[in-house]
């Protein structure tokens, strides 16, 4: 029996019946208590649920789902360490990456949390030596700059994480700065080689296998590069401007770079996982040492909650549940996440990839075909750009949107009176924005004299995330929140949100297409491609003509 055909998915079937059509204004205007009702702390998150159509029913019901599905049981799997990526068969251990080093954790025999810790302080060791000016490039220069090139979570996850904490790097740290670059077209590489010295220039090279194409090509260009305004050779080259992190040593050592340039994590560390491990390396760069500890700090105290707290009180189960409840019996499939402060701009792409390459699945854990919506579909930009830019369709248009609010509490606090009123701005338009989607015109006088276009029906439900200020430890809260809820939703669909089919096999067929372009491959293609790779490749002989 699949889940919706469960005692309590047809429950909450018979319960949607009743609350659908209820308008937010007229749950407001029968509860003055909502807030309290349904706002709930933990880990520097104050979460507030009160915008969402629900009930205290509602909740009871996503509760009684929850524990049909055995929810407790499998967050203690995900924690203890077992399979729960049956896929590939092998756990999914990124709360481990930030766990106490004297927590201990089994894994086949094996002691992980030592592993870890050894794999951290060996990072933070080579960090030390960039910030001491004691990493020294091909004519002697300290580092400037680094440039981290990966793809993905080996990308998406540093670049958020930098930005978010880029301001709080400890003043005696040497300034170094921090780059990406994750296109494989090479546009990214290639601005930033024309303004920055080779000399000064160190690459650190993040892929979990060391053979992901996008990662190398770029690898292969920067290298190139270097040679080129060095004139020494390509050994020497990896010895002092190459840093690798992988699960795949050899394979990175085949590539050149040498072993005591190697930073190593674990094959059960997934990519858009993988930010808590050696991985943020950047991150130690722009932020410090200190600081990439307390992020790890404020994701671990989301893990105890998590792991700890009734599901009743837990922020990441009620996350979930509630989005289960919108997509599932509210038949609202999209979801819009909008932080109202620009230090979490790449929070948004970010969640993205979190959220659709975890749970963008169609098959159940047993391979059967889902007759039910799992992932919604998600986007979002910073809150001021997007209220110019979406905000129209989430106020007047035809679709039900879910949206994320997310800001902290306070801001600005040591730095004049101007700028804490421009972070009391953004809090005004971050409440309000909420308040009227929730509400609609209802807030306004007059409302019902407005001719139709003037209009605004509400009723869009929203959860609104509270920081009590950004920091370290709130960020890596944050980002655990997410990552829990992402899990817990997929326990609910019965899904597997650690592997992602979809993406190799994009990877593969990108690769056997590759030839096409040369003309040396035999494959035989579907029309369309054939037409395209042929335009592509009159383009060239027209080009290399005229030159």
């Amino acid at each position: 029996m699949t889940v919706n055909h469960s005692p309590a998915w047809l429950a909450l079937n018979a319960h949607a019946d009743n609350v659908r059509n209820k308008h937010l204004t007229q749950m407001f205007t029968e509860d003055a208590q909502r807030f309290e009702k349904f706002s709930f702390s933990a880990a520097h998150c104050l979460t507030d649920f009160s915008k969402q159509r629900i009930t205290e029913e509602t909740l009871q019901r996503l509760i009684e789902l929850a524990e049909q599905q055995q929810l407790p049981q499998r967050i203690e799997a995900l924690f203890n360490g077992e399979k729960v990526n049956p896929s590939e068969n092998r756990p999914a251990l990124h709360t481990a990456l930030r766990q106490p080093k004297e927590q201990v954790l089994h894994v086949d025999g094996l002691d992980i949390s030592e592993e870890i810790h050894a794999s951290l302080e060996r990072m933070e060791m080579l960090v030390d030596q960039i910030h001491n000016g004691q990493w020294r490039g091909f004519d002697g220069s300290p580092i400037k700059n680094v440039i981290n090139i990966g793809v993905g979570g080996s990308d998406l996850g540093p670049l958020m994480t930098c930005r978010a904490l880029s301001q709080f790097a400890p003043a005696h740290i040497r300034e170094i700065n921090v780059h990406f670059v994750s296109s494989m077209d090479g546009s990214q590489l290639a601005r930033l080689l024309t303004h920055i010295d080779p000399a000064s220039t160190l690459f650190i090279v993040s892929s979990k296998s060391f053979s992901t194409i996008d990662t190398l090509a770029n690898a292969n260009t920067a290298r190139e590069w270097l040679v080129n305004a060095s004139q020494l050779p390509v050994e020497l080259i990896s010895q002092h401007h190459f840093i690798g992190i992988t699960a795949s040593p050899d394979k990175a050592a085949q590539w050149g770079i040498p072993k005591k340039n190697q930073l190593h994590f674990w094959d059960w560390t997934g990519g858009r996982y993988s930010l808590w491990s050696v991985i943020g390396m950047a991150i130690a760069l722009q932020a410090g040492n200190e600081n990439f500890r307390l992020l790890l700090s404020g994701a671990h105290q989301m893990d105890t909650h998590f792991r700890s707290a009734p599901l009743t009180e837990n922020l990441p189960v009620l996350l979930a549940m509630i989005g289960i409840w919108n997509i599932n019996f509210l038949d609202i499939h999209a979801h819009a996440v909008l932080p109202y402060d620009g230090r979490l701009e790449h929070v948004p792409a970010y969640l993205e990839q979190l959220e659709m390459e975890s749970n963008g699945k169609s098959v159940t854990l047993q391979g059967e075909q889902l007759n039910y919506a799992t992932c919604p579909i998600l986007w979002g930009e910073v809150g001021p750009n997007a209220q110019h830019a979406f905000y129209q369709l989430l106020h007047q248009g035809t679709e039900s949107v879910m949206c994320d609010f997310i800001a902290p509490a306070i801001r600005y606090q040591d730095q004049g009176e101007d700028l804490k009123a421009q972070h009391q701005l953004a809090l005004a338009n971050c409440l309000a924005q909420s308040r009227l989607l929730a509400l609609g015109d209802s807030v306004l006088d007059d409302a019902n004299n407005a001719p139709a276009h003037k209009r605004y029906r509400g009723n869009q439900p929203s959860t609104t995330i509270m920081l009590d200020k950004l920091s370290p430890e709130s960020f890596g809260a944050l980002i655990a929140m997410y990552e829990h809820k992402v899990y817990v939703q997929s326990v609910i669909w019965e899904i597997n949100p650690f592997d992602q089919w979809g993406v190799e096999l994009g990877k593969t067929v990108a690769t056997s297409l590759l030839d096409q372009f040369t003309g040396q491959s035999t494959m035989s293609t579907d029309s369309s491609t054939e037409g395209l790779v042929r335009f592509v490749q009159q383009q060239r002989q027209e080009s290399t003509h005229e030159s």
